[in-house]
């Protein structure tokens, strides 16, 4: 009688590895693409808000209507949006034409979902659209705003990104040489940079808005005393 042939080697162990490392670097993948979109979501933030605040403080200073004035600050939203996006291109060696499509590919959708959430929020708040400059509504609001435009648009941008697409098409030229030439000279602005002097910004504008209030209070609390103690 034949022996009874040897069971085939247990492959479980040998390919407990290979598993192993897979689920790792896909757990890297998915850490790199949120970290990437989360990045991406406040560089388009950031822009948007420049291009925001100062529509908003034209429209305002100017004396246009409230859709003109919206109108306006969606404009230079984009406008700014692209403009942060292309400078790196351009440090990069990109000519202008080529910087630009690849930014119209990468930003629109992100900064279009910000510019609707924005001013959603904006016309859903009592007030907002309204209230001047010197008002601490108006700020409140915009930092709801913004910050309702972030948390919607940061799926978008990781939906991209998994797909090759959005931030992806930019991210190639981040580890380009050193800028050289002409090109040396156009502004190299860190999105943290950048971020924090819009939330500094703000919270200046926040302040102002409280201590006017609180000035035009105790102005109109001195006229009462003032005009009781006449009629006494």
């Amino acid at each position: 009688m034949n022996p009874a042939p040897d069971p085939p080697p247990d492959q479980s162990h040998g390919s407990h590895p290979a598993r192993h490392h897979a689920a790792a670097h896909d757990h890297a993948a998915m850490g790199g693409t949120r970290a990437m979109a989360l990045s991406a979501t406040l560089h388009c933030l950031t822009g948007c808000a420049i291009g925001e605040i100062a529509g908003l403080m034209i429209g305002t200073a100017i004396g246009l209507s409230t859709g003109w004035t919206v109108a306006l600050a969606v404009t230079l939203a984009f406008a700014f949006g692209y403009l942060l996006s292309t400078l790196p291109l351009l440090r990069a060696g990109l000519g202008l034409g080529a910087a630009l499509s690849v930014v119209l590919a990468a930003d629109t959708l992100s900064i279009a979902t910000m510019e609707v959430v924005d001013n959603a929020v904006m016309a859903l708040i009592p007030g907002a659209m309204d209230a001047g400059l010197v008002n601490w509504v108006f700020w409140v609001a915009m930092m709801v705003a913004l910050s309702a435009a972030f948390v919607a648009a940061y799926p978008v941008n990781r939906h991209l990104l998994a797909r090759g697409r959005g931030h992806a098409l930019t991210h190639k030229y981040h580890g380009a040489p050193a800028a050289s030439g002409a090109r040396r000279h156009i502004p190299a602005l860190s999105t943290p940079t950048l971020a924090g002097a819009i939330v500094a910004f703000m919270l200046g504008g926040l302040v102002v808005s409280v201590a006017a209030a609180l000035g035009d209070g105790a102005d109109t609390s001195g006229s009462h005393a003032f005009a009781s103690s006449r009629d006494g």
